[in-house]
């Protein structure tokens, strides 16, 4: 996180001067301090403390901020100088907001049947920050709330007010070696067929795809189109290192194909815990973006 120097941010300028001026005056809670309000926030926070009910119940301190607020209708003793300062926020791209933390103080209980009033001043403005949220401000107010006169809480709550981050476009998928030794495999991947070379000397289907047969030297070959019906020969859980194209952990394969030859490619529709060796699989092709397909086999049901 860093803090910009004044001189270079006018706007940072512009905001402290809202420092000290008032968001609220002489507010007045919309509702008493009352047993109903109790019940319903102990019941959504588990809280069963039996300090919050029976004739000298008092209210749960973290209920402060409950009291003062305004709901949809808001406050009668809101003042502009909040919504300005939002405003030249807003006007300056920083558009987006998220409430970052409150600190509360209480200096005694309060009690069904208290009526609170409340005060809020725009405590401070920080300069202008560098989050992975994005660049903006962060804003604190400090709201006193009293009972007939007297500070019964303090509470700040402080915001960023900030202009998104732009995301950075996923890294691309490595793209596979292309050569003239396999270059029609990928024509094929392409065109969603999966070839597999066959020796025209001997008729031995071999993968990866080689210059010539390794069982009898010949030079001469054609392809066969695999049926896409495989099993799971081996395979293992990548984990480690980690790559933005890719999420780990996942399956990759050693797929025996029904024609008898193995490729290695990921395992897909279970999770990568769920594999197996055995499993039968069946091809299917995946888009990794518009210049790149890859096979990948997914799970079948039995």
């Amino acid at each position: 996180m860093s803090t910009a120097d004044v001189g270079s941010d006018p706007l940072g300028a512009r905001l402290k001067a809202y420092e000290g001026r008032p968001a609220a005056v002489a507010g007045v809670g919309k509702d008493p301090v009352n047993a109903p309000m109790i019940r319903h926030w102990c019941e959504a926070m588990g809280d069963a403390n039996p300090a919050y009910r029976g004739p000298e119940a008092i209210a749960p301190p973290t209920m402060l901020q409950a009291w003062t607020m305004g709901g949809l209708s808001g406050h009668e003793g809101r003042t502009g100088a909040y919504d300005e300062l939002l405003a030249l926020l807003d006007g300056s791209g920083c558009t987006s907001v998220v409430a970052t933390d409150c600190e509360q103080e209480y200096p005694r209980p309060l009690r069904p049947g208290d009526r609170v009033t409340f005060d809020s001043v725009i405590e401070s403005v920080s300069g202008r920050k560098t989050t992975k949220l994005g660049t903006g401000y962060f804003i604190t107010t400090r709201t006193d709330v009293r009972v007939d006169g007297d500070l019964v809480g303090t509470h700040r709550f402080r915001i960023l007010k900030y202009a998104p981050a732009r995301r950075k476009p996923p890294a691309p998928r490595p793209r596979p070696v292309v050569g003239r030794d396999n270059a029609g495999f990928w024509q094929g991947v392409a065109e969603h067929r999966l070839l597999i070379q066959r020796c025209t000397g001997c008729g031995t289907l071999r993968h990866p795809w080689l210059p010539g047969c390794n069982a009898c030297g010949c030079l001469d070959w054609d392809t066969v189109e695999a049926s896409g019906e495989g099993t799971v020969y081996s395979y293992v859980v990548m984990h480690h290192p980690p790559f933005p194209a890719f999420d780990p952990p996942y399956a990759v394969g050693l797929i025996e194909l029904a024609e008898g030859v193995r490729m290695v490619s990921n395992v897909v529709g279970v999770p990568y815990d769920k594999v197996r060796i055995g499993l039968p699989v069946r091809l299917e092709f995946r888009s990794c973006d518009e210049e790149l397909t890859v096979p990948v086999f997914r799970v079948v049901e039995r």
